[in-house]
């Protein structure tokens, strides 16, 4: 990773964006996702009034692959793939993303990622389950409703082979988990730490390549979502909305961004090294419309940043965790609780320009 901060001084005549309009109606009768509209192909969404989840309409991925033709080229492989798309509104609201929702609001959809993890862990044939949401058009999301999806893939994706491979070398040398050590180590430096609370930590990691990508990571070893803990999933609830807040407050606009979780293969073995996190990769650079762009040098050779992972984490520190001031997020009411309906969690038992390097579990590079 290339880390050069002078390059923020440079003047700017490239290519500006446009930010989101922030007067959004709750409801929109043209947008797919709102209650009782038509989608695309002519199913009608029920009146939810909470999370909805569905079949997504136009899947990259189909329960059954066609057998692929006898291979004879040893140098260019193929194989067919199967597996499942999924959809998830956040809320009815056509407005309300997870930094204007309450705790017990974001309760719902920590609770809908993992049923709809579980669900689909246990697909016959599936060996992985990605949840990710791409928020706003900058990150190529084609309806402004807050939602995500999740893909179930009869393969190991390679991303996720990286990490495995990255977590489970390092238990095999250490006989600890590498994220595990990499939270202590941050915890006693603090200076990449954004917010935290007794179950969560929220950091911008050593490697990171986006200007303020940040990492979320849970106390204790767990695999996937639909492990956590009641308690858990509460404080999970209430770390995403602190960093969302913190996300748009930043530049005063609803931050762009792409997040997945990272959980372990859903494949019936033990995977004792493997530690659940999520990723978050907002672009914005300089302002609210000034993006980083991945090209040339970090095209050709490696990983560059303008200001360090430190500088970005003190910036989002200082970010107001609240509302941004004077939208009508900052009067709504918050309530905190638990969402009627969700399924119940397992119980709890006893309880300067420089380059840097690092064994980063998420891409299985230096960086």
């Amino acid at each position: 990773m290339l880390v050069s901060p002078g390059r923020l001084e440079r003047p700017w005549q490239g290519q500006t964006e446009r930010p989101r309009p922030e007067d959004l109606p709750a409801y929109d009768p043209e947008c797919a996702l709102c209650p009782g509209n038509k989608r695309a192909k002519g199913e009608r969404n029920p009146p939810y009034t909470a999370t909805f989840s569905f079949e997504n309409d136009f899947p990259a991925l189909s329960p059954a692959a066609d057998p692929a033709p006898a291979g004879r080229e040893a140098l260019l492989r193929s194989q067919p793939e199967s597996g499942a798309c999924r959809v998830v509104c956040f809320s009815p609201r056509h407005d309300l993303t997870i930094a204007g929702m309450s705790n017990r609001e974001i309760r719902a959809v920590v609770d809908s990622w993992a049923e709809e993890t579980g669900r689909l862990a246990a697909r016959e044939g599936i060996t992985h389950v990605q949840v990710f949401e791409n928020k706003g058009a900058m990150m190529g999301a084609s309806n402004p409703h807050p939602h995500c999806q999740i893909w179930a893939t009869q393969h190991l994706p390679t991303g996720a082979q990286r990490r495995m491979g990255a977590q489970r070398r390092y238990h095999h040398d250490n006989g600890r988990d590498l994220l595990g050590d990499y939270l202590s180590r941050e915890r006693v430096e603090g200076a990449r730490i954004v917010c935290a609370n007794d179950h969560w930590a929220v950091l911008v990691p050593f490697w990171a390549a986006w200007p303020f990508e940040t990492l979320v990571i849970p106390a204790r070893v767990v695999g996937h979502l639909s492990q956590l803990f009641s308690d858990e999933r509460d404080a999970l609830a209430d770390i995403l909305g602190r960093l969302n807040r913190r996300y748009d407050n930043l530049f005063g606009v609803s931050f762009p961004y792409s997040m997945a979780w990272h959980g372990q293969p859903m494949d019936g073995h033990s995977h004792p090294y493997w530690r659940l996190h999520a990723s978050y990769f907002p672009p914005l650079l300089r302002s609210a419309t000034v993006r980083k762009f991945v090209v040339g040098y970090e095209l050709a050779a490696e990983a560059q940043r303008d200001f360090t992972p430190e500088d970005a984490a003190a910036r989002l520190r200082a970010a107001l965790d609240g509302a941004i001031a004077g939208s009508w997020l900052a009067t709504r009411g918050a309530v905190d609780g638990r969402a009627r309906g969700a399924a119940e969690p397992p119980e709890r038992g006893p309880a300067e320009p420089s380059v840097r390097s690092a064994s980063e579990p998420g891409n299985g590079r230096s960086g």
